[in-house]
C-alpha cells in the first residue's frame, strides 16, 4: 500500500510539469528567406514608435543680406557718399606730428640729416657705350661713344665723348660734351651745357639742350639740340633697344639721326637730314660690367650733306661688320 501511494503521488506532481513544457511552448520564426510565398518580407519594427517627436518645421527661406540696400540699377549709376574737403580740425595740428613731443628746432635738424643720408647720396658710373673696330669697302676704322655722370638722384654732372678715325691716319672727329642733368619725371633727365669740337677743322663750340632716359619698358633715347657759336643749329636723336635672347646674350638694335638747319659747307654739313647710321649689335655678357659684340652698321648721307662727300670723293652710304667691347664701372 505504501508503494502504491507513492506511485500516485509522483505521477501526479509530473503531469503539470509536462503540460507546462508541451502546451506553452513559443515557436521560433522563419528566417525571411523560409517565409512562405506570398507573404512577403516582415516590415521593420520603428525604433521610435511610441516616442512623440513632435512636427519637425520646414526649413526657413535664407534672407538677403542686401536686402533693403539700395545697390543702384546698373553698373553705371553710384551711391557713394558725396565727397567733402576735410575739416579744418585736420589742419590745425602741426604739419609734423613729432614736433607736438620733441623741439621743432631738433626736428627739423632730424629731417634734415635723413634727407641728406637718404636722399642725396652721391654716386657715378662710366659707360662705355661702343669701343669697337669697324671693316668696310674702304679700310678699317674705329670708334669710341662714352659717357659717365657724377650725383644724386636729382641732379647730375655728365660728361660725354665720342669720335671716329681710321688706323694709321688722323682722327677725323672728337667731341667732348659737359652737361648738367636734372630728373623731371622717374624716366627722364633734361640736361644743358656745353659741346665742344675738336676735330675736324675748323673747331666749333655749342650750347647744348637735350632730354635723355627711357621710354618705359621701350627705348633709350638721347636727343639733344645744338646751336654753335656761329649760330649754326642741329640736332641728333639716338635711340637703343635691349632685347634679351638669354641672360647673358641681348641683342640691341641702334639709330642715330643728324640733322641741320643751316648749310654749313666747310664741315660738310646741308641742311635737313645729313645722314642716318643704323645698327644691329649682338654682346655677350661675361659679367654684367663686361661683354664683347659683334654687329653689323649702315650709314647713309642724304641731300646736300651727300653733295659735299661726293665731291670730296667720299662714298655716301657704306656698311661694315663691327667688333668691339661694352664696358661699365
Amino acid at each position: 500500500m505504501k508503494i502504491l501511494s507513492i506511485a500516485l503521488i509522483a505521477g501526479s506532481l509530473a503531469t503539470p510539469a509536462f503540460a507546462q513544457q508541451s502546451g506553452h511552448t513559443m515557436p521560433m520564426p522563419m528566417p525571411e528567406t523560409q517565409q512562405k510565398p506570398g507573404t512577403g518580407p516582415m516590415p521593420a519594427a520603428d525604433p521610435h514608435a511610441g516616442h512623440d517627436m513632435g512636427t519637425v518645421p520646414a526649413p526657413k527661406a535664407q534672407t538677403d543680406p542686401h536686402a533693403g540696400h539700395d545697390m543702384g540699377s546698373d553698373a553705371g549709376s553710384s551711391s557713394a557718399p558725396p565727397e567733402r574737403p576735410p575739416p579744418p580740425a585736420a589742419f590745425s595740428g602741426p604739419q609734423h606730428a613729432a614736433d607736438a613731443v620733441f623741439d621743432a628746432s631738433t626736428m627739423d635738424e632730424a629731417r634734415e640729416q635723413l634727407r641728406a643720408s637718404l636722399g642725396e647720396i652721391r654716386s657715378y658710373q662710366v659707360l662705355i657705350d661702343r669701343l669697337e673696330t669697324r671693316v668696310n669697302d674702304s679700310g678699317e676704322s674705329y670708334l669710341w661713344d662714352a659717357q659717365g655722370w657724377y650725383g644724386g638722384d636729382i641732379d647730375k654732372l655728365w660728361i660725354k665723348t665720342e669720335g671716329e678715325g681710321s688706323f694709321g691716319e688722323k682722327v677725323e672727329d672728337i667731341e667732348v660734351h659737359a652737361l648738367w642733368s636734372r630728373s623731371i619725371t622717374p624716366w627722364f633727365d633734361v640736361q644743358a651745357g656745353a659741346r665742344y669740337d675738336f676735330q675736324p677743322n675748323p673747331e666749333r663750340g655749342y650750347a647744348v639742350l637735350g632730354l635723355q632716359g627711357l621710354v618705359p619698358y621701350l627705348f633709350e633715347i638721347d636727343a639733344a639740340a645744338f646751336v654753335s657759336n656761329e649760330g649754326d643749329v642741329s640736332a641728333r636723336v639716338e635711340a637703343e633697344y635691349e632685347l634679351l635672347i638669354t641672360q647673358r646674350l641681348i641683342l640691341q638694335p641702334r639709330a642715330e639721326i643728324n640733322l641741320a638747319v643751316q648749310e654749313v659747307r666747310e664741315l660738310g654739313i646741308g641742311s635737313g637730314v645729313n645722314d642716318v647710321e643704323l645698327g644691329l649689335r649682338l654682346r655677350y655678357e661675361f659679367a654684367r660690367e663686361f661683354a664683347p659684340y659683334v654687329g653689323v652698321s649702315y650709314e647713309r648721307k642724304f641731300g646736300e650733306t651727300a653733295d659735299f662727300a661726293r665731291d670730296e670723293g667720299e662714298s655716301v652710304d657704306q656698311f661694315s661688320f663691327v667688333a668691339g667691347l661694352r664696358v661699365w664701372f
